[in-house]
């Protein structure tokens, strides 16, 4: 019995990297997106009706784009979930990052020397088992399915191919659904956060003379339109992230499946028996140097 391939990278460490991203970009963008807003900026907004209105109306931007902080709050409840939304997606990213790599799915050293001795026919059924059992990568395991059929007709061996590589695939696919969910939940979150802001916005006209005092509206319009760039923000790396996976996986499949027809055709039954057998290299006395 196979055990499972493990885990080269814990998933509490992508947790953990995945945090620290996080934070570093909330402090990061904003920070940026001062830079570029604080130029030929004044420091106070006053009010288009003149001495009516009498003072600034506000010191600070109606969008805020300064903090990070003030951004997840002003943005209203549901920028909460798209925060969270956004770590989840970080972490899968590096944990598939990490777990689809070529050199832990199909190790080239492994391979190589598998199928050079399984031509060369230095292996037996025992041998090979024993060596995809030590390897404990994806490619093994389906090279193990097909070693269990050691000696039985090419069909056998092709069917034990397939139902090893379905279980592998499952297993290269995880979480990658998670990450479809991501990019399809996080616009509908924004989305949602739109319609509440402009809900709060007409709210505001109706229960106050908000069309000559603009600052009554900032808080609805703003609401709707950071919850709206936050959906979208998570939503595109999420999908272009699922996109790649997807395709990565496919290419491993096919690798491995080409390799998998390799092995069927020095096992089977049929390449067996037109196979010469090799007869076994003599072993040496350590003391005199002849042959046993």
């Amino acid at each position: 019995m196979i055990t499972r391939t493990p885990r080269y990278f814990p998933p509490a460490a992508a947790w953990l990297l995945a945090t620290w991203v996080l934070i570093g970009s909330w402090a990061a963008v904003p920070s940026a997106v001062a830079q570029t807003d604080s130029a030929g900026q004044p420091g106070a907004v006053t009010s288009p009706q003149g001495p009516a209105n009498s003072g600034p109306v506000t010191d600070q931007e109606p969008i805020p784009t300064k903090d990070m902080w003030s951004i997840v709050k002003e943005g209203g409840p549901l920028m909460i979930p798209i925060a969270v939304c956004s770590f989840i997606l970080l972490a899968f990213v590096f944990e598939r990052t990490v777990s689809l790599r070529r050199g832990r799915v199909i190790p080239r050293p492994f391979v190589k020397r598998f199928l050079k001795q399984l031509r060369e026919g230095e292996l037996d059924r025992q041998r090979a088992l024993a060596l995809c059992q030590d390897s404990r990568s994806p490619v093994a395991e389906v090279f193990a399915g097909a070693v269990r059929k050691w000696g039985r007709p090419a069909v056998e061996v092709e069917q034990a191919i397939i139902d090893s590589g379905e279980r592998v695939t499952n297993g290269l696919r995880r979480y990658l659904r998670v990450i479809n969910g991501v990019a399809t939940v996080s616009p509908l979150l924004g989305l949602l956060g739109t319609v509440v802001g402009m809900i709060r916005a007409f709210n505001n006209i109706a229960t106050a003379d908000a069309l000559g005092r603009p600052e009554l509206l900032a808080k609805g319009i703003s609401e709707a339109l950071l919850t709206t760039a936050a959906g979208l923000t998570v939503a595109i790396p999420a999908l272009i992230f699922y996109l790649f996976f997807v395709s990565r996986v496919d290419r491993l499949i096919i690798d491995i499946d080409a390799m998998g027809q390799e092995v069927v055709n020095a096992i089977s039954a049929e390449q067996l028996q037109d196979k010469p057998q090799r007869a076994p290299k003599p072993r040496r006395d350590s003391r005199r140097g002849a042959a046993a």
